[in-house]
């Protein structure tokens, strides 16, 4: 059941000229209180009940100049037209690294971690609490923000170029595409050149400290940066393991 028990209004003029929120929710109800809550909030709010409609916003608003793009995506799963993980892996793919938390009523650690994989940055089983719903988006607003901000334009190793502003990276004069977890773990990885870090550690780094799924996804993306990043993936002269420690750069 959804509850707005213990919920108060925190608005911030810094939130109301900041940070805007998309919604794709296809039940009313639920949708109207998300709405109702994050309002109260301070957010500016756009709400849908129709995946297509969701994507069309969230597509318009990257190609119009004249408005910032949307700094949070809270989507359902299950929707007309288009589904949540279509929108999930459609976003990813166009490099979009929009900060999305999912809302669905699967709560199955195998949905849960499907979520996570095709690119939501946190998965929130309905029925939920608002409170909880409000601070993980600000969670999410917050650890994206602080992305930003402490980001410096380009970063590079030898021939490895990764400009941060254009979310682009450069291999030996070759642009190569990555997902948005690759690009920042690449980025994390160059930003500390020779430190290595745990699987756990980069596991808190880049999906968060409510991460549910298993740290061998840790070993499944270090696969994929390196069959991009590498000559030889087999024998690995950028994206070191460290047996028993985890995994360096250079």
């Amino acid at each position: 059941m959804l509850s707005l028990e213990g919920h108060q209004l925190t608005a911030s003029s810094e939130l109301v000229t900041k940070h805007r929120i998309l919604v794709v929710e296809d039940e009313e109800v639920i949708r109207n209180m998300v709405v109702m809550a994050l309002e109260e909030e301070g957010y500016q709010v756009t709400a849908t009940g129709d995946g297509r409609k969701g994507l069309e916003l969230l597509q318009s608003n990257e190609n119009n100049g004249s408005n910032p793009n949307f700094d949070l995506l809270v989507l359902d799963l299950m929707l007309p037209q288009v589904n949540g993980l279509d929108i999930c892996r459609l976003l990813r793919y166009q490099s979009n690294i929009i900060p999305i938390l999912i809302l669905s009523a699967k709560a199955s650690e195998t949905d849960r971690v499907l979520g996570l994989e095709v690119g939501a940055d946190d998965y929130l089983v309905k029925p939920f609490s608002m409170r909880e719903l409000i601070a993980r988006c600000r969670s999410l607003i917050r650890r994206q923000g602080f992305s930003s901000l402490s980001t410096a334009p380009v970063r590079k190793y030898r021939d490895v170029f990764l400009y941060s502003q254009e979310c682009r990276v450069l291999v030996r004069g070759t642009e190569i595409n990555l997902s948005p977890k690759e690009f920042r773990l690449l980025e994390l990885f160059l930003s500390y050149p020779k430190r290595v870090w745990s699987r756990e550690q980069l596991i808190e780094q880049i999906w968060g400290p409510d991460f549910l799924g298993d740290t061998k996804t840790v070993d499944v993306h270090i696969r994929w940066l390196r069959e991009k990043l590498e000559l030889d993936p087999s024998q690995p002269e950028y994206l070191i393991t460290v047996r028993g420690f985890g995994y360096r750069f250079g």
